[in-house]
């Protein structure tokens, strides 16, 4: 069992009985919500029966799958929910299902009643590396992604493996690209353990892989620790944005493929992307740009994109949050595990995605 403390705010329990922590995080509760999907039934069974022993009443709740759940509609829904069962601010919501299960259940807890305690119980790759750590909530918009939300801070995280039975490989390889990006912002040894044996790296079982998840989430729950809101963001200082890297082109794909390419996909061209882009506009050496597209073509990731026309893509990265007027910012790389923030030149952004569309 690892457990990570995220400064004196809250823990990440990391270990394949994480649950059993659930009955004491809500034992001062006396009603509490569990939101996920009806897809995630079995994991959703396994979280209620550790409430309902410890004598919790609880409140099921079924949200679609995926991107889906994050409308204002599904929002809405939910707190009515919780109003008409007398939710107060001594219960808890617990979200259980992948980063957009969580986002949304975060968000439904930041806003019922301007605030309610919750827990994320992640149950992929993704959530477990990104999503859920971090304080992040939030829903989408047709004109973007993660455009409206606020950030809240769980009670806790309960990081448990036994909840990745079942899970596809393909969204196995979509959550390693977020540790793969904890490798090239801040612990270049977790590039090291992947490129030394790919396979055992997808192996959710494998104590390589274990080692890979606790790596990511102290990369997380370091950079939030410093800028939980993302305020502090300077030019050579790129605070909590640095864990944005990719994901300036990586969201925009997403929203052009209308979120049938998995998060980890997008975000792993948006990746190879930067590096491409850094080589222009901070030197970054040639070795650290094909790196890039070698570690993610180990683990079964894309490295190129050229499914729409850049003008598409163009409008939606003005879109991004890291965005300022008319000005979009980019994290990128001025050496490994040095992330920077900068504005390249429209020149520049093109020539950099004729590279990654040939």
């Amino acid at each position: 069992m690892s457990e990570i403390q995220v400064g004196e705010r809250y823990c990440v329990t990391v270990a394949r009985d994480a649950l059993n922590k659930l009955p004491t995080l809500v034992a001062d509760s006396h009603r509490v919500a569990v939101v996920s999907t009806a897809t995630l039934a079995r994991q959703a069974a396994a979280v209620i029966t550790k409430l309902e022993t410890s004598g919790v009443k609880v409140l099921s709740l079924v949200v679609p799958d995926g991107e889906n759940a994050k409308t204002s509609a599904t929002l809405a829904k939910l707190w009515q929910a919780l109003a008409a069962a007398d939710f107060t601010r001594n219960d808890l919501v617990v979200g259980v299902g992948g980063g957009a299960t969580t986002d949304v259940a975060g968000f439904v807890a930041a806003s019922y009643l301007r605030g309610i305690p919750w827990i994320p119980i992640p149950t992929t790759v993704l959530g477990m590396v990104d999503a859920a750590v971090g304080g992040k909530t939030g829903i989408d918009l047709p004109e973007g992604k993660n455009l409206v939300g606020a950030f809240h801070e769980p009670r806790a995280v309960l990081v448990d493996f036994a909840l990745l039975a079942g899970l596809p490989e393909r969204e196995v390889r979509s959550g390693l690209a977020e540790v793969v990006k904890a490798g090239f912002i801040a612990d270049s040894m977790i590039l090291e353990l992947i490129c030394a044996n790919p396979r055992e790296s997808q192996n959710v079982n494998s104590e390589r892989f274990a080692e890979l998840v606790v790596r990511a989430v102290k990369v997380k729950a370091t950079v939030v620790l410093d800028d939980l809101s993302e305020r502090t963001s300077l030019a050579a200082l790129p605070g909590r944005e640095q864990l944005n890297y990719g994901h300036t082109l990586g969201h925009a794909i997403e929203m052009q493929q209308q979120f049938r390419w998995r998060h980890g996909e997008a975000i792993a061209v948006g990746m190879v992307y930067a590096a491409k882009l850094a080589a222009t506009v901070t030197g970054l050496d040639r070795a650290a740009v094909e790196l890039h597209s070698s570690v993610l073509r180990a683990i079964g990731l894309p490295v190129s994109y050229a499914a729409a026309p850049y003008p598409n893509l163009r409008a939606l990265i003005s879109r991004d949050k890291k965005t300022r007027g008319i000005t979009p910012r980019f994290v990128l790389l001025a050496g490994l595990q040095h992330p920077i923030i900068d504005s390249p030149s429209e020149d520049m952004l093109y020539a950099a995605y004729r590279l990654i569309a040939d």
